[in-house]
């Protein structure tokens, strides 16, 4: 859930369940750039005929993102060749502060990415977060703090990222809850990738209530008790296909 002015206790809904993809890990640690080694660069560019990875990380407390993570990996999934991987971040709240705010048990189906180098197998990573005062949430936040190691390397450098997001009004950041975010990929090295308007017709359509932008996909929140829209579950499905669809033509070119 994502909250425009700060949280509000959800109606919460468990997500259903799905299969995920099981992936190594390792340990990092932060320092100071320096000489950054020229396969860094061309790490993105992927090997001709192996199967490419990509990674949709996200924080989601009361399933709002998790949701719209789902419905992005369906989207990416249906591009041969794109194999996808679901992770959350690890949690920062105590399981008593998560109880008194009613958000509902982490499904153990989707398990928390073991470290933050194991972003380094990723041929793209879609991030997806909720809103807090339009920026990303705390726990998101320290995923990234978590990266120096790669930073420092520059592991990340040339791979594609994009973002979606959760928040609780029309006016609650839709827009600069990813593009505050943009500065997390920028001194990764990392490409933005944003929608536009790839979505079609679907992004003009002024009848019904959708979160989204040509930032990402994105899904309002309101108090808790609105659940995503089939067009914002259609969007996020739109922007895994799209996001699986442009690693692949990096890799190829």
């Amino acid at each position: 859930m994502g909250k425009g002015g700060g949280c509000v206790p959800s109606k919460k809904r468990q997500p259903p369940a799905t299969t995920v993809a099981a992936a190594p890990s390792s340990s990092s640690a932060a320092a100071v750039p320096r000489d950054v080694p020229e396969e860094a660069l061309d790490s993105a560019a992927g090997e001709s005929g192996r199967t490419l990875r990509l990674y949709i990380v996200f924080y989601s407390m009361y399933g709002h993102v998790e949701a719209l993570a789902r419905q992005a990996a369906a989207g990416a999934g249906a591009v041969e060749g794109v194999e996808v991987v679901l992770r959350r971040v690890p949690e920062t709240l105590s399981p008593e502060v998560l109880e008194k705010m009613q958000a509902p048990a982490k499904d153990p189906a989707v398990p928390v990415i073991a470290a933050p180098a194991d972003l380094e197998e990723a041929d793209g990573v879609l991030f997806g977060f909720p809103t807090r005062y339009g920026a990303m949430a705390a726990q998101m936040k320290a995923f990234f703090d978590s990266t120096g190691y790669l930073w420092e390397k520059q592991r990340l450098a040339g791979k594609p990222g994009g973002f979606f997001v959760s928040t609780g009004t029309q006016g609650g950041g839709q827009e600069t809850t990813a593009w505050t975010a943009i500065t997390q990929l920028v001194h990764h090295g990392m490409l933005f990738i944003p929608i536009g308007y790839t979505f079609g017709s679907g992004m003009f359509n002024m009848d019904d209530i959708r979160g989204g932008s040509p930032y990402g996909a994105g899904v309002f929140a309101g108090d808790g008790s609105r659940q995503p829209s089939e067009a914002e579950l259609a969007l996020a499905e739109h922007q895994g296909k799209y996001m699986a669809t442009f690693v692949k033509k990096l890799a190829q070119a």
